[in-house]
């Protein structure tokens, strides 16, 4: 390809996720020599096919099932070793030469093994305003980030200075969770898990992801960004606060890559012919009758990852409007068609009004 035209097209849900993405990624990758993962953590999966068996990537890019592809993990992206480890186990034992293709931004960061407790415990302490998190230690993670006391991939290849930046987080986490009253037991074992697993991360090519996917472009590559999650879930433009912690939306790209926006190409936006959720938070079109549960039955709807069973509805086209304005969506994927046959009547969503019956504009 032309080098002047070497682009990153990015690929997202626009929805609450679950719209299908890994699916897309599988057929459009083909055509891309590089995939790359720039946000999110294994909080959600991607589903595919491999030689007949089923695999749900929680942090591995979906390209990895492709010989020759470029798969990088984005510093956008929070990684927690343990889980990344037992993902990988899988794909090794499935023939996948996970090391040889799959390339970790130094600077995503680690879940710690006291973010997953501090997730437990802040998701306790909400009650009744819980928000839905899965527990696995995300959002600590990003607010570690955000807070400036994280610890990054790169410091894996300083075996001291990862002690010392651990023990400094950690501390002060603990801190945190004795004064809210939390219970630490098994934490111990829980970290020697994680060191474990960090050793394991040695073994794989870490690297500046600003300059593998500027490299990539420069040498003609085209370069597909894969999105996790979906727009509405967006921690700016989503249904705050029933959100995820990150950017979901195309220009997450740009930040969590490291690419300039004037070379984004194409936005793949993947939508479900209807609409579900998972966890808490609004769902304007959500059916609570024997149609909703049709659509569960039907389309297989439970989480890649937690396995919980996911909220269902029509097709929201007022939020869906919303979501390809705030993406610049290029080309509309539809998804899951097939699930609405047999349906007498098919219902979408045009507008919202308020507890008197008014139409809000």
């Amino acid at each position: 390809m032309d080098r002047e035209f070497a682009k990153v097209d990015v690929l997202l849900g626009l929805q609450w996720g679950d719209e299908g993405k890994g699916k897309a990624v599988d057929v459009l990758a083909p055509y891309y020599q590089g995939v790359a993962r720039f946000q999110g953590g294994p909080n959600a999966g991607h589903s595919l096919e491999f030689d007949g068996k089923k695999f749900v990537l929680r942090s591995v890019p979906s390209g990895v099932f492709r010989a020759g592809v470029y798969n990088l993990i984005g510093n956008g992206v929070v990684l927690d070793p343990i889980l990344f480890y037992q993902e990988t186990r899988e794909l090794k034992a499935a023939g996948v030469r996970v090391e040889q293709q799959v390339r970790i931004s130094r600077k995503a960061h680690l879940i710690l093994p006291t973010h997953r407790y501090l997730d437990a415990a802040l998701e306790r302490m909400r009650s009744a305003g819980k928000i839905g998190s899965t527990g696995k230690g995300i959002g600590p993670a990003y607010t570690s980030k955000a807070a400036r006391e994280g610890v990054r991939v790169g410091d894996v290849e300083f075996p001291e200075l990862l002690q010392r930046r651990y023990a400094e987080a950690k501390a002060y986490h603990v801190e945190i969770l004795r004064a809210i009253g939390a219970d630490l037991q098994g934490l111990e074992d829980l970290e020697r898990d994680f060191f474990s697993a960090v050793e394991a991360l040695r073994s794989y090519e870490l690297v500046d992801s600003e300059y593998e996917v500027n490299r990539l472009l420069s040498e003609g590559k085209r370069v597909l960004a894969e999105g996790a999650q979906g727009t509405l879930l967006d921690v700016d433009f989503g249904t705050y606060p029933f959100v995820t912690s990150s950017n979901t939306m195309s220009g997450g790209a740009c930040v969590g890559l490291g690419v300039s926006p004037k070379r984004i190409g194409e936005v793949y936006g993947i939508v479900k012919a209807y609409c579900t959720r998972v966890g808490e938070g609004p769902f304007f079109t959500e059916l609570h009758d024997d149609i909703g549960n049709t659509l569960r039955e039907k389309g297989h709807e439970k989480g890649a990852v937690t396995g919980r069973p996911r909220r269902c509805g029509w097709l929201d086209m007022v939020a869906l409007k919303y979501s390809v304005l705030i993406n610049g969506v290029t080309r509309l994927i539809m998804t899951k068609a097939d699930v609405l046959t047999g349906f007498d009547e098919v219902k979408v969503g045009v507008g919202y009004v308020d507890a008197s019956g008014k139409r809000l504009n």
